[in-house]
């Protein structure tokens, strides 16, 4: 298990910027002899042109793999044997109805139940929230880390600022509505090599967007070796492997390796929600899921939002041969995708679209050394410049020539009994708009994500009792997390006129 865990160790928290120890010429020969008995030798071809810096480098970053695991991946996935192979026919059912619920269709006197209970466990300080924020914004057009976008909204805030203050509020309704000095949550926000350090200095340069310097935890998921398609471990340069963050599912060696899980357990962490940073409507800590999945006593539950229709492009979360799972679109045939539900003829059987928003009890975390090992690695066939190790030549290619390992993080869910694991229906429009892509494109992109937060609190508005005044496309109001989490508390613009576009930023904004 050491070994599982030290594969995706990247920069272990508190390294800082140190200079790296130079290793005794012992230790070094006992890497190489490591990596050559292992039939990786070819890391070491530049050796002897290396500065001693350059050689410390390499030690280092050679110490964080194990060969022999690297080579155990590599085998699977490049002869994949027919035993591994997927059943030609997967038995698929939607999850049992004892495991699932509804926003649309549920009773509001239970939704306001979770509710409760989730703003309680939040007073309490046994929530945490954990971000996936390893992306970078390349596809959007930016260098910067994906959470630093800004959107387009009035108030310019970005993906990292929209978040923390729905954090803010919630810590603030919990406060008030049990009368508690002071209530925490967490926000243990999970990086890659990349995207690290700029994100720690995006956090630091906006003053942690109001929250508590000691409650936002930053740390970095780990990598894994880019593969040839022979199985050999590639150099980015003379100097360095040529590496790859390990997917979103290296979150839970991540959480091992960085001391986030003991810090959780010294908070006395009992419930945990993560979600992707490109989401601009989630619902950051939600009362309503965590006392939802805390009511029925799960491990692992999930928010979906319904399939727009059978062709839509998503992964769903459902039954697999018994056992809770992701399908990805691609693998399920047009009659599936078609049925109906016998219960509901006018929707979809299988609907339930997964969003990568989902709950995690502490216990559960608990027990990552006995699973973890187990997540499979999936391929992504890429083109990875790198250098030839036998003629020292930079290779830019133009084809794919190797892969990159990932893990994805519902990888664990087939994992778990179905008593569980349990699943909620929420509203797309309140809930889920990802950045994907670049503006313009006209789905999924800053334009779309703008739209929805602005459409969002107009309805708020609208609801409360305010009259929003439209003119062309000049339409929808921002209003501030601080203000509103979720549509409560606007009652002071009953009446009112809010001419579009505007933004409610405090009570006398409007």
């Amino acid at each position: 298990m050491a070994a599982a865990i030290k594969e995706t160790v990247s920069n272990l928290l508190g390294k800082g910027e140190e200079a790296p120890r130079e290793p005794s010429p012992q230790e070094f020969e006992q890497l190489k002899q490591r990596y050559e008995a292992a039939g990786q030798g070819q890391v070491f071809a530049f050796l002897d042109e290396l500065k001693p810096i350059e050689k410390t480098q390499l030690f280092h970053q050679l110490s964080n793999f194990d060969p022999n695991r690297i080579n155990e991946l590599a085998d699977k996935v490049l002869k994949p044997s027919q035993a591994a192979a997927p059943d030609a026919q997967p038995s698929l059912e939607p999850l049992p109805d004892s495991a699932t619920a509804s926003i649309i269709d549920s009773n509001p006197e239970d939704v306001q139940n979770w509710y409760n209970e989730g703003l309680k466990l939040v007073a309490e300080n046994k929530v945490a929230v954990v971000l996936m924020a390893g992306g970078q914004g390349t596809r959007l057009g930016s260098s910067a880390p994906k959470g630093c976008f800004d959107i387009g909204l009035p108030s310019h805030k970005s993906l990292f600022q929209i978040q923390a203050e729905r954090i803010a509020k919630v810590q603030q309704l919990a406060q008030k509505t049990f009368g508690k000095e002071k209530a925490v949550v967490p926000w243990y926000v999970m990086t890659s090599g990349p995207t690290r350090k700029p994100t720690e200095e995006f956090f630091q340069q906006h003053s942690y967007f109001g929250l508590d310097k000691s409650n936002v935890i930053i740390f970095e998921q780990g990598v894994l070796p880019c593969i040839s398609n022979e199985g050999k471990i590639m150099m980015e340069s003379k100097a360095k492997v040529a590496v790859a963050p390990d997917g979103n599912g290296g979150i839970y060696q991540a959480l091992l390796t960085s001391g986030v899980r003991k810090d959780m357990r010294d908070r006395g962490i009992q419930h945990i929600h993560t979600y992707c940073v490109d989401n601009c409507l989630v619902k950051v800590a939600d009362p309503v899921f965590i006392g939802f999945a805390a009511s029925k006593d799960v491990d692992i539950a999930t928010k979906v939002v319904r399939k727009r229709n059978a062709t839509e492009s998503v992964g769903l979360i459902l039954q697999k041969n018994g056992k809770p799972d992701v399908v990805e679109y691609s693998e399920i045939d047009k009659e599936t995708a078609e049925a109906k539900d016998p219960k509901q003829p006018d929707v979809l059987k299988f609907r339930a679209a997964n969003i990568v928003n989902h709950y995690y009890s502490f216990r559960f975390f608990e027990s990552i050394e006995t699973w973890a090992h187990k997540l499979p690695h999936h391929v992504a066939r890429k083109k990875i410049p790198c250098v030839n190790t036998e003629t020292g030549e930079t290779v830019k290619p133009e084809k794919p020539n190797g892969i990159k390992l990932e893990q994805f993080v519902f990888d664990v869910f087939p994992m778990i009994p179905l008593e569980k694991f349990a699943c909620i229906e929420v509203k797309r429009e309140d809930e889920f708009s990802p950045l994907k892509n670049a503006k313009g494109t006209g789905e999924d992109d800053p334009d779309t994500s703008k739209k929805d937060i602005m459409q969002q609190g107009q309805r708020w508005i609208q609801a409360a009792g305010g009259v929003v005044a439209t003119e062309g496309e000049a339409t929808g109001v921002e209003v501030s997390p601080l203000i509103s989490y979720g549509g409560e508390g606007l009652e002071f613009l009953k009446g009112r006129e809010i001419k579009a576009p505007a933004v409610i930023e405090k009570e006398d904004s409007a």
